[in-house]
């Protein structure tokens, strides 16, 4: 084959991270074909309702692990060397009771110890009413600058996108490699007449491939969740707690966004709820649980966590710097308390470590007048209230190829809330399926459905 030509269905994070990797290859041509593009807002779409950050859940030893760990040095690179892409660095603080620990992301040694720079526990003096507290440098994404910013890399690369509708996944098969419309949108009897002119189509449907023809995928199920957007510094760091005392299904984080983004509080996980309205009440909870764990968002306080992080590899030499940072996080078990301490923390560069900054607290405020204040949800400046459906799949993410009425589909769907952190991972393992498959189809072909590594490894840009 001279040639081939790939239609990548879906422009989510998912589907646009494919085509640039794809997109590598110079004997491919890259049509991303999908109903919703970066810069649409609709429940059907879910990757700009995404927080994003890098937090991983994925239990150790997993496909889902090396997934994330795949993704991680592309991320870095990005916030390190890719200011425009909307990807910034972000001193961590997850609190956990013991009884979240089964969550991977609560685990006071989780496996993603080793590869995130700086982390280390918090003395129990720092996490009041939590059994610990994880500290780490990871990144946060600022989803509106970043869907834009990796379709912007495609056309640089020479993808063509149309928008299009497709009832069955087949039916991609028939679009053009070029056309002059920008939109296609082929009948059930059209697409019985058009030539096949694809070699290989790559779901990346996400929630839509329940009901797409050809997939029908039932294990897929919306995970609802709601965040409210608002214009107040969160102080510099990002934070997240396990369960909170509102329920299993709702939970605690807080995150700034790079390039005046803003600052993303959340949230839930509601399994089977295909709601898209905003729920008041949760919204208030959210702010409520968000202000208590991080006062600065009302106080306007600034606080700095962690160290050097990523940003120590500027260094040359890895000189090792001691630092005293103070991080603030919220109220617990009805008390604050100030304090700044020393520590170290850990940054992996030719086996070195560099000093980390120390961890502390910056709370203020023991008298019940001056905690009310640090509660007071009405000092939010927000933006929008936001509702969004991660497509969670039984089984987890499907990276697999099979022939759908006999064209040849590799899909990459199913990620849940953890599309962004897993996106190269996931890509880099679907572009190996894709070149299997064309492989097989210069030589004898092959025919079933094949599951496995696609021999994707890291993506590197």
């Amino acid at each position: 084959m001279a040639e081939a030509h790939i239609v990548v269905v879906g422009a989510g994070v998912s589907g646009l991270t494919t085509a640039l990797l794809l997109s590598q290859n110079p004997a491919y041509r890259i049509t991303v074909a999908a109903k919703y593009m970066p810069g649409d807002y609709d429940i059907e779409y879910a990757s700009p309702w995404a927080g994003a950050n890098y937090l991983p859940v994925s239990a150790a030893g997993t496909a889902a692990a090396e997934h994330d760990r795949n993704t991680w040095p592309e991320l870095a690179r990005l916030a390190r060397d890719c200011p425009e892409a909307g990807v910034h660095f972000q001193d961590t603080i997850i609190y956990a009771h013991a009884s979240d620990t089964a969550n991977e992301l609560c685990k006071p040694d989780p496996w993603f110890a080793a590869i995130l720079p700086n982390f280390h526990l918090l003395p129990p003096h720092l996490h009041p009413g939590y059994d610990h507290a994880t500290a780490f440098t990871s990144v946060c994404i600022n989803t509106s600058i970043y869907l834009p910013w990796l379709l912007s890399r495609c056309v640089a690369a020479g993808v063509q996108f149309r928008r299009a509708v497709f009832a069955h996944i087949a039916d991609a098969a028939h679009l053009p490699a070029s056309s002059s419309s920008s939109s296609f949108s082929p009948s059930e009897h059209q697409s019985s007449t058009l030539p096949t002119v694809a070699d290989v189509i790559v779901n990346c449907t996400g929630l839509a491939s329940r009901h797409l023809g050809g997939v029908a995928d039932a294990g897929l199920q919306p995970v609802r969740g709601q965040t409210v957007l608002v214009r107040n510094a969160a102080g510099g760091v990002m934070a997240g707690t396990g369960r909170t005392a509102d329920g299993e299904a709702e939970m605690c984080y807080v995150m700034q966004r790079a390039v005046g983004g803003g600052t993303l509080l959340g949230g839930c996980a509601q399994p089977g709820n295909w709601d898209p309205t905003v729920d008041p009440n949760l919204a208030v909870r959210i702010m409520q649980r968000a202000v208590a764990l991080c006062p600065a968002l009302v106080t306007g306080e600034r606080s700095e966590a962690g160290g050097r992080g990523e940003r120590s590899e500027r260094s040359e030499h890895g000189e090792r710097d001691e630092q005293s940072k103070v991080i603030n996080h919220g109220e617990m078990n009805g008390r604050t308390e100030r304090a700044e301490i020393a520590g170290q923390g850990r940054q992996g560069k030719a086996g070195e470590q560099d000093r980390a900054g120390a961890q502390g607290t910056a709370m203020g405020g023991q008298g019940t007048e001056a905690a009310a204040h640090k509660r007071d949800i009405s000092r939010l400046s927000i933006i929008r209230h936001q509702v969004g459906l991660r497509p969670v799949r039984a089984g987890g993410v499907r990276l697999a190829k099979e022939r759908i009425a006999g064209v040849w589909t590799v899909h990459n769907y199913g990620h849940g809330g953890y599309g962004y952190q897993a996106s190269y991972g996931c890509a880099g393992v679907a572009v190996g399926l894709v070149r299997e498959v064309l492989a097989g189809l210069k030589g004898k072909g092959g025919k079933g459905e094949g599951k496995g590594k696609g021999k994707g490894g890291r993506a590197r840009l």
